[in-house]
């Protein structure tokens, strides 16, 4: 089950990073070229703020079964909080793809209830870009953290 959840949350990262781009796109020519909010652009706000949330699921499914986070959770923390691999996984990972989930959702909420088009896109495009920017720095892309692979089979 281990491998398999692995699998499904390394390959839905790019469902993230794809419909992130896209959003971002949109709000931002939408902001600047002062279009109508229509329905594509709520659909792919949902569309990234979804995938955010099943990568939060599948992820904290993982932490509570991989080693990693059964031994953080066994130790209190201490082990891995020891070694940089740990730790990334443990606790900087984690923490910080909730708090990008976080702020896409209040993102997704606060661009929906502006009542002018052009604040929906700025409104999106500031905290979506925000969201994003904390995802890309997390994925162990193994430039200022642990490498793993970009795609698992």
């Amino acid at each position: 089950m281990y491998s398999a959840l692995l699998l499904v949350h390394s390959w839905s990262r790019w469902l993230v990073l794809v419909f992130g781009l896209i959003v971002i796109f949109r709000a931002f020519t939408g902001w600047q070229n002062r279009r109508p909010y229509v329905g594509a652009d709520n659909g792919m706000a949902a569309s990234f703020v979804g995938s955010m949330h099943l990568q939060l699921l599948v992820g904290l499914i993982l932490y509570f079964i991989s080693p990693v986070g059964y031994k953080a959770i066994e130790t209190g923390g201490a082990a891995v909080m020891k070694d940089a691999t740990g730790r990334f996984f443990a606790m900087e990972h984690m923490v910080m793809m909730l708090l990008a989930v976080i702020i896409a959702q209040v993102g997704r909420i606060i661009s929906k209830k502006a009542t002018d088009p052009v604040l929906k896109h700025k409104k999106a495009f500031i905290w979506f870009t925000i969201a994003l920017i904390i995802v890309l720095l997390m994925i162990p892309w193994g430039i200022w953290n642990p490498a793993r692979p970009f795609f698992r089979f």
